[in-house]
């Protein structure tokens, strides 16, 4: 089961409930990286938290991740012996896992990007709407890393959700699918929530798991719906928990290299900084 920490909810609509949002996901987006930097300029003994930032943003540009994805994964993995060749230690490895619930050509993708518009188009696809969105688990938060068809209310509000009332959250912490059949109807959202769903013209939702291979979620996709949901069909349900598996066991191949071989320079570089 994933947990996450208990935070204010998202502030309501209007001008001072925007600025409250735009706060709000500034502070959120910016925690992860400061908590990078402060154990980076504590660990390698930098002189200034600018040493620190430079060293997240070379290994991130290096190896084409978003910069709080690595931030991120610095403040998870446990910090290496000073002595250490690498931040994590050799293990064995192979290519990409192939991901045929997407439905792409050619080799297994190697490109986290590509991979998760895949994995937002073919979950619209199986559920038959045009919006939705994408969420992954960083820092013990959900945060909305694609989306389509949805408004900016929409995404800044639910730029990062924690345990509180979203189906998304219910459904990370269930480890399930979840439908949302009516939205003016279900007990699970607050009104505030209600009604920033509601306006930017969704009325159903649903919502499926990013599974690694030992049954942790790592992300969610959800796909929205213009009128009421009946439940879906068993063999549409079944195609979207392959998919969520299939992407899940992707992510996992993809931080155990791609985020690993960035984690290992920033380590040599910074050792070699003294």
């Amino acid at each position: 089961m994933t947990e996450y920490p208990n935070s204010p909810a998202p502030p309501t609509a209007g001008t001072a409930g925007q600025q409250g949002t735009d706060e709000r996901n500034r502070r959120l987006a910016r925690a992860g990286v400061a908590h990078a930097e402060h154990l980076l300029r504590r660990y390698y003994r930098l002189s200034s938290p600018e040493e620190s930032f430079e060293l997240l943003r070379d290994a991130s540009q290096r190896f084409n991740l978003k910069l709080h994805t690595l931030a991120a994964a610095a403040v998870r993995l446990p910090v290496p012996e000073a002595t250490a060749p690498r931040w994590v230690a050799r293990r064995p490895r192979g290519g990409p896992p192939p991901v045929p619930a997407l439905g792409l050509d050619g080799a297994p993708p190697t490109d986290r990007g590509a991979v998760l518009d895949a994995a937002l188009h073919g979950t619209l696809r199986i559920t038959d709407t045009g919006m939705g969105n994408v969420q992954l688990v960083e820092n013990r938060l959900l945060r909305m890393v694609r989306h389509t068809g949805l408004n900016q209310r929409f995404t800044d509000y639910f730029a990062f959700v924690d345990s509180g009332t979203t189906s998304c959250a219910q459904a990370a912490e269930e480890v399930r699918q979840v439908t949302v059949k009516d939205v003016r109807s279900c007990d699970v959202f607050d009104e505030p929530t209600r009604r920033t769903i509601l306006q930017t013209g969704s009325r159903a939702c649903h919502s499926v798991p990013l599974v690694s291979p030992n049954g942790a979620v790592i992300g969610m996709v959800s796909a929205h719906h213009e009128r009421p949901l009946h439940e879906l069909a068993p063999e549409r349900l079944a195609a979207l928990e392959r998919l969520g598996g299939e992407v899940g066991r992707w992510l996992v191949w993809h931080h155990n290299t791609v985020v690993v071989d960035a984690l290992n320079h920033l380590h040599v570089r910074a050792v070699h900084r003294h």
